[in-house]
């Protein structure tokens, strides 16, 4: 039986898989610029990478297929109608890679982007699994929406198609996916990663649509809104990732150095509560976590923006690092040793009033979660203005607390606040949850 290892992202909610293809010998399919996790999975399976293929020009992270050509000598397989401009091998519909015992059959699967394919893993005439990318998802299919407007019913129709494909397979064949739970290419909650051509036409609700128009109507009606980010990195992978800069540190700034960095953004990835007790005015609060990167892309349009962070001694750089640099950002000038000495230096300190359930005026609350999240469960009279548009909405003036499910993006969404000039900001910490439950009050549903 081959080795197939997901490797999964949760914050990106996408997996890469490292395939054991014998003779010490390893393929990596759709892997990320953060190589780490990669790197670490080789080793432990004692394996070394010689083949990378990349199921479609991906929106949501920088591809490492030439990071591993360079660094590894890896040779580089992708769809023949993706436009690469770097060295690869392009495949088209049916066209098979001998990985040495091990067969890779490319199947041209449009919908997701129109270059997508699926990788059929064979051994001899029988199928091991599917790398099915952003076609056939756990319980969905990924959206259609991120290539332009007016391709989004198209690829939503090319996607209909391209799912019969896979459906044609034995009810037992693994399927292996690229996106999954918490990706904003329309994966739907839950903790699976992988599922079978069973599975997926017992349960899935898109496979079970009765025609083309069903499907179509089904998909488009999930579709919510997604990072602004998405829309340039599919041709940063069309034209190849630059290689990352060397080392994976960052360099130490005193407070001189911060306020003469010209055009520098500074990021604060400490938890609310340090934040909250003390910040450089004007930063953006965003909290190392598994979605770090999906936010500092979503609110800081250009990558080429150089980022100072600020960081508390026990969050590795090498974190923060990596997850900037996936979703392209490489002009990392350093971090800040601390908010003490940017006040030792008499520099000014703001802070935010963090607020528990019993606390808050519902009416005062800006709810910052994605709109689906709201329509769940809100407070009743709080507004909804989703994270990722707050920075070009005019907010009236006057006193606001700001909520999410746990703190972090309310934290962000008061950061975001503070820089357009609202003074009267506080934090709700509790999710809608807990609101009710100490508050004894039921939430709101939207239709």
């Amino acid at each position: 039986m081959v080795h197939v290892a997901p490797l999964v992202d949760s914050g990106l909610g996408n997996s890469s898989y490292l395939v054991e293809i014998g003779d010490g010998r390893a393929l990596v399919v759709d892997a990320s610029r953060d190589l780490r996790a990669v790197d670490a999975a080789a080793e432990r399976c004692g394996l070394r990478v010689v083949a990378a293929a990349d199921t479609h020009l991906h929106a949501d992270f920088l591809s490492g297929a030439t990071r591993l050509a360079a660094r590894d000598g890896a040779a580089i397989y992708g769809s023949a109608t993706g436009g690469r401009e770097f060295p690869h091998t392009g495949l088209g519909d049916g066209d098979e890679v001998d990985l040495g015992g091990l067969t890779l059959r490319a199947w041209a699967t449009p919908g997701h982007t129109g270059e997508h394919v699926a990788y059929l893993l064979l051994d001899g005439d029988r199928s091991l699994g599917v790398f099915t990318g952003g076609s056939l998802i756990v319980g969905a299919a990924a959206r259609t929406d991120l290539v332009s407007p007016d391709q989004t019913e198209p690829l939503a129709r090319a996607q209909y198609a391209s799912l019969q494909r896979p459906a044609t397979l034995p009810d037992d064949t693994p399927v292996w996916p690229t996106h999954g739970a918490g990706s904003f290419c329309s994966a739907p909650p839950g903790a699976e990663r992988t599922t079978t051509i069973g599975r997926e036409k017992a349960t899935n609700p898109l496979l079970a649509a009765p025609d083309e128009d069903a499907f179509v109507t089904r998909l488009l009606a999930s579709l919510g809104t997604f990072p602004p980010y998405f829309l340039r990195l599919a041709e940063v992978n069309r034209r190849g990732p630059a290689l990352p800069p060397a080392g994976n540190g960052l360099a130490p700034l005193t407070v001189e150095q911060v306020m003469w960095a010209a055009g520098a953004e500074v990021v604060d990835v400490r938890p609310p509560a340090d934040y909250a007790a003390g910040h450089v005015p004007g930063s953006l609060a965003n909290t190392l976590r598994p979605t770090f990167a999906t936010w500092l892309g979503w609110l800081v349009p250009d990558p080429a923006t150089p980022l100072v962070f600020v960081r508390n001694d026990d969050q590795g750089p090498e974190e923060i690092v990596w997850q900037a640099r996936k979703v392209g950002y490489d002009s990392l000038v350093g971090e800040l040793a601390g908010v003490a000495s940017w006040a030792a230096a008499g520099q000014p300190v703001a802070t935010v009033a963090l607020l528990d359930a019993d606390q808050v005026d519902p009416a005062r609350v800006l709810d910052v979660r994605q709109a689906s999240e709201y329509a769940g469960g809100h407070l009743p009279a709080a507004r909804n203005v989703e994270l990722g548009a707050l920075p070009g909405f005019n907010l009236p003036a006057g006193p606001v607390v700001t909520m999410c499910g746990h703190g972090e993006r309310a934290t962000t969404a008061a950061s975001v606040l503070e820089r357009a000039g609202h003074s009267d900001v506080a934090v709700l910490t509790a999710g809608a949850d807990e609101w009710a439950q100490t508050t004894g009050t039921g939430l709101e549903v939207s239709a």
